[in-house]
C-alpha cells in the first residue's frame, strides 16, 4: 500500500476481527497475530493503534450520510441514546456506541461468540446440530457467512433433502454462502430460501437481543458484507419481526431506528476517525 503512492505516512491504524488485548491481537479466524509494536519498528511508524473491526465501522459511521443508509424501522423522531452496531460478515462481530451527552465513544465487544438461544424446535434441532459440529455453538455459528453454510447443512440433514446439483456446482467455484444466498433471491431452490430466511430471522433476533443489552435507544446499525448483498430479504418482515419480538420490552425496540450500512468503507474511515480522535 505505501509502495502506491509517495505519501509520507507517520501514524497508522488498523481494524481487526479480534479482541485487542495490550495493542496485540490473535485474529479470530486467521492464525494470524498482529502487535502494533512490531508493526511500527517494521515500517518506521511514529505510532500504530489498533482497534476492533466492529469498533472501527462503529468509529466510521460518523463519516457517512444519509444515503450510506437503507432505514429498516424509523424509530422514535427523538431517538437518543447509545447506539448499537451487529454486522455479519467473515464472522458475526458486535460492537456500541456509548452515548455521553455531547458525542458517541465507540467501544468493542465480542458479543459475536456468546450463547446461541434457540427459540422454536427447529432452532432447538439446529442448536442440537451445531453442538454435534463444534461443541460451542455461538451465535457467529449460524449468523455469518459460515452461519449460513451451517444451517443450509443443518436444513439439508433436517429435511433429508440432498444438495440439488446446481448448487453444489456453484457452491464448489465460488463462495458457498453467496452461492447459497444468490440461488435463495432467485428462488429457484426451496432449501435455500428457507435457509435464508432462517438466517434472517436469527441476525434480527441477534440484533434485538444487542439492542437491549446496551439499550441502543439512539439507534441500531446492521453492517458487514453480507446485509447489502441480501437487502431484498432484509426489507420483508422477517428480520424486523424477530428484532421486535422481545415481549415486554417490545415498544422499547419499536422506538429504536434500524439501518442497514450501505457503504462498504465504513470500517476504512473508521481507523482514520479514531487516530484523528486520539490526537484531539
Amino acid at each position: 500500500f505505501l509502495a502506491l503512492g509517495d505519501m509520507p505516512c507517520a501514524q497508522a491504524c488498523f481494524g481487526v476481527a479480534g479482541p485487542v488485548l495490550g495493542q496485540q491481537v490473535r485474529v479470530t479466524n486467521l492464525p494470524w497475530v498482529i502487535d502494533s509494536s512490531a508493526l511500527a519498528a517494521r515500517f518506521g511508524f511514529e505510532r500504530v493503534a489498533l482497534i476492533n473491526d466492529l469498533e472501527a465501522n462503529a468509529w466510521g459511521i460518523d463519516a457517512l450520510t444519509d444515503e450510506d443508509f437503507y432505514l429498516l424501522n424509523p424509530g422514535r423522531a427523538d431517538a437518543a441514546g447509545n447506539a448499537s452496531i451487529i454486522a455479519a460478515g467473515t464472522g458475526l462481530g458486535e460492537a456500541g456506541l456509548f452515548w455521553d451527552g455531547q458525542r458517541y465513544r465507540p467501544f468493542a465487544s465480542e458479543g459475536g461468540h456468546a450463547d446461541f438461544s434457540a427459540q422454536s424446535d427447529l432452532e432447538i434441532a439446529l442448536l442440537k446440530y451445531l453442538r454435534r459440529q463444534f461443541g460451542h455453538a455461538s451465535w457467529e455459528r449460524v449468523v455469518s457467512g459460515m452461519g449460513l453454510v451451517n444451517i443450509h447443512s443443518f436444513l439439508c440433514d433436517h429435511r433429508a433433502a440432498p444438495v440439488s446439483d446446481p448448487l453444489a456446482a456453484r457452491m464448489a467455484t465460488g463462495d458457498a454462502a453467496a452461492a447459497i444466498a444468490s440461488v435463495a433471491l432467485e428462488h429457484s431452490d426451496p432449501l435455500c430460501s428457507e435457509a435464508l430466511d432462517l438466517f434472517v430471522h436469527l441476525y434480527g433476533a441477534e440484533a434485538g437481543n444487542h439492542a437491549l443489552k446496551i439499550m441502543a435507544r439512539g439507534g441500531v446499525y446492521i453492517g458487514g458484507g453480507i446485509a447489502p448483498k441480501i437487502l431484498p430479504r432484509l426489507q420483508t418482515p422477517l428480520f424486523m419481526r424477530a428484532f421486535l419480538d422481545k415481549g415486554r420490552m417490545r415498544p422499547l425496540l419499536e422506538a429504536m431506528p434500524v439501518r442497514v450500512i450501505l457503504n462498504d468503507r465504513t470500517a476504512l474511515y473508521g481507523p482514520a476517525l479514531y487516530l484523528a480522535a486520539a490526537g484531539d
